[in-house]
């Protein structure tokens, strides 16, 4: 049965620009980026060369402050325990938020259970965290601060050009998570000194992503997770994914051209979405109203489990909540830093617009919910009861 695909936050399709741009290096042109002793070696560098200007582009950095990962939850790891272990004998505390992805939270828990200090910052009822508070958590041994640029759940974007000025004053280092804003909002000039990103949210290829690490003002100093040959300055060894890397290039380069006028569309077509969705009583906004990703809405439905909405879902693609803990049966962390107590947020529902959405299919898969959560009501015999 075809699907309507509203899981946008998860992952997104190959963008056939992105393919078409990919497909010499996975046939003809396929030579190592390393082997400087012969063309193919040669052409598959100067590949690589041109999508670390197109990702530094996006940022306003050097090419040189791109290093080359296998995706956003690599780079978080290698900027938290690079950067942590950097410091080995001087600070040893660590700032993030509550609401962070797993792939922070749980480097920060790794981190703990060697020796450091992380403290998880509480954000309000929206998701925001005030940048006055961020530096009200700093110390004089903090070593880093990682902020999401935007939530992967319920979409709430911070202030991270404020929170980065305030982080530099007091000069500890700021790393952002970008995986779910890069190629959606402005990220060039920003006041950071890492920033992680990953290819397959904005319609590139899986398995390649980036960190951005500033190399002046301050230069940042990182110890290196991967081992083996020194490749990327002794940063993060291993042979270069050289298609992947040509698509996420591309891919950016495509994300920014069009970021402007897809934004503009994916919030019209968001706010399209939840105006017949909020006709349906017993309907929360989670994340901020209007401080969101374009594409995201997060939706609970009082005493309609999400399972079993999702079940009379059969032409519908979408999810309870982030792809890497959706299996989870317990409710998911970031609803519950905000406040939703844990039956409610057990019926909650991520919405993910993207690219390729129409207005008919938002139209179609509003009825199609609609329908589904008053069916899940009504074989509820509690439904209705306080």
């Amino acid at each position: 049965m075809p699907r309507t695909y509203l899981d946008y936050q998860a992952t997104t399709p190959l963008d056939p620009r992105v393919l078409e741009a990919m497909m010499p290096y996975l046939t003809e042109r396929f030579g190592n980026a390393a082997s400087a002793s012969h063309p193919y070696g040669w052409e598959a560098e100067a590949a690589v060369k041109v999508a670390r200007r197109q990702v530094a582009d996006a940022l306003g950095a050097h090419p040189d402050e791109i290093v080359w990962t296998s995706g956003a939850t690599e780079s978080i790891n290698l900027a938290l325990k690079g950067a942590a272990e950097a410091e080995q004998g001087g600070g040893r505390h660590l700032v993030t938020l509550a609401t962070e992805h797993p792939a922070t939270l749980d480097t920060c828990r790794n981190l703990e259970a060697r020796g450091w200090s992380v403290t998880y910052m509480p954000v309000d009822a929206t998701g925001v965290v005030e940048p006055s508070a961020v530096a009200a958590a700093l110390r004089p041994d903090t070593v880093l601060v990682s902020i999401a640029h935007a939530n992967n759940e319920i979409g709430t974007v911070q202030a991270i050009a404020e929170i980065g000025a305030l982080v530099r004053a007091a000069g500890a280092l700021f790393h952002v998570d970008a995986a779910q804003s890069f190629g959606k909002l402005p990220l060039a000039n920003i006041p950071v000194d890492l920033l992680s990103l990953s290819s397959h949210k904005l319609y590139g290829p899986k398995g390649v992503g980036a960190l951005y690490v500033r190399r002046r003002d301050p230069r940042v100093r990182l110890v290196s997770q991967i081992h083996g040959g020194g490749h990327q300055r002794g940063l993060r060894s291993g042979t270069l994914n050289v298609p992947a890397i040509v698509g996420l290039g591309v891919a950016t380069t495509l994300a920014l051209a069009e970021m402007d006028t897809e934004h503009l569309r994916l919030t019209q077509l968001r706010d399209q979405l939840y105006r017949r969705l909020a006709t349906l009583e017993g309907v929360t906004l989670n994340g901020h109203p209007t401080r969101r990703l374009a594409g995201n809405l997060n939706v609970s439905f009082a005493q309609a489990p999400a399972d079993a909405v999702i079940a009379r879902l059969t032409g519908l693609a979408l999810s309870s909540g982030a792809a890497c803990s959706s299996a989870s049966l317990e409710p998911s962390h970031v609803l519950r830093a905000i406040g939703v107590p844990d039956g409610l947020a057990k019926c909650t529902l991520r919405f993910g617009l993207g690219r390729p959405t129409t207005r008919d299919e938002v139209e179609a898969a509003a009825d199609q919910v609609i329908e589904a959560v008053q069916a899940v009501r009504a074989a509820n015999p509690m439904y209705g009861v306080e």
